[in-house]
């Protein structure tokens, strides 16, 4: 009996072994990593064939100088303009599986907030390694880039980029401290109907610390708002986005000077931004806050040309 116990823990060696050697020439030594869900995930120490899985992962991807990696994007990867080069996975709310098994990957990123769970089970389950990133506030976005830098060998790089946006954050906050005055903010993303953020958001969090007050934060994401209820609100500053692109300026901006007695109309402070910079979870959401600062408290960049 204990021979044949011998023989079996033998042959059971000789099978994790072979599987090893068969993960190892395929895909190079297997590391154990966690991503930010908690999951456990094997991915190799060699990563060469990257799939992005968000517009946000691809310019993370970018940013960090590892796009010779990438070998697939999402329909809406729009930056940096390099990025038109690369086949599409479909959307990254409707991933086409087929052809992402295609590009055989030897690592796909997705996003908790947008890609469809099921999925990325598949993609696990075929052994193709999903790792799952969810940024909530530029804190966990600039962890975000820290662990992509290690998935990718490019901590350095990854190491050098926060440090650069901590410094940029650092100058906002020091030159929003010399104002007492916090305009109030009204950002919109939507036309018809009008549609603001809420606490939760990426734009809360910059209009905060570009030294404003958003006008419609709460518990709500994304908050509905009536034409009325903004004209209450009197916001000194009204920022819309390009999401409302496939309208003119003109036409937007039409809606609102019809109302020269609020404050944003009286005082010309009514801008279009581009709206990618203040809901992607990448480096350009310092960018945005940059911005911010300019529209909201245009005296103190001025004090500092």
């Amino acid at each position: 009996m204990g021979a044949g116990l011998g023989r079996r823990w033998k042959q059971i060696g000789i099978l994790w072994v072979t599987a090893a050697l068969v993960l190892i020439s395929s895909r190079g030594f297997g590391i154990c990593v966690t991503d930010q869900l908690g999951r456990q995930i094997t991915v190799t120490d060699d990563v060469k064939r990257v799939i992005a899985l968000a517009p946000s992962i691809t310019e993370i991807v970018f940013a960090l100088g590892q796009d010779h990696r990438l070998v697939g994007v999402t329909q809406f990867s729009n930056y940096p303009d390099e990025v038109a080069k690369f086949p599409r996975v479909g959307s990254y709310v409707h991933l086409d599986l087929e052809k992402i098994v295609a590009l055989k990957p030897d690592l796909c990123i997705a996003i908790k907030d947008g890609n469809p769970r099921e999925i990325a089970f598949r993609l696990q389950a075929m052994n193709i390694p999903v790792y799952a990133v969810d940024p909530r506030d530029l804190k966990t976005v600039m962890n975000t880039i820290s662990e992509i830098g290690d998935l990718l060998d490019a901590r350095e790089n990854a190491r050098i980029l926060v440090r650069k946006m901590q410094t940029r954050i650092g100058k906002v906050k020091a030159m929003v401290e010399k104002s007492q005055h916090r305009p109030g903010v009204f950002f919109q993303i939507g036309i018809s109907p009008i549609v603001s953020v809420g606490t939760h958001t990426f734009t809360h969090e910059l209009i905060s610390i570009a030294g404003g007050t958003n006008l419609s934060e709460g518990p709500v994401p994304y908050p509905r708002f009536s034409k009325e209820q903004v004209i209450a609100l009197s916001p000194e500053v009204l920022i819309i986005t390009s999401m409302a692109r496939e309208r003119g300026f003109d036409e937007i901006l039409s809606q609102w000077t019809c109302w020269p007695d609020l404050p944003a109309v009286k005082y010309q402070r009514i801008s279009v931004v581009d709206s990618d910079i203040f809901d992607r979870p990448t480096p350009r959401l310092v960018d945005g806050l940059e911005l911010l600062l300019t529209l909201i408290h245009p005296e103190l960049v001025k004090e500092q040309q």
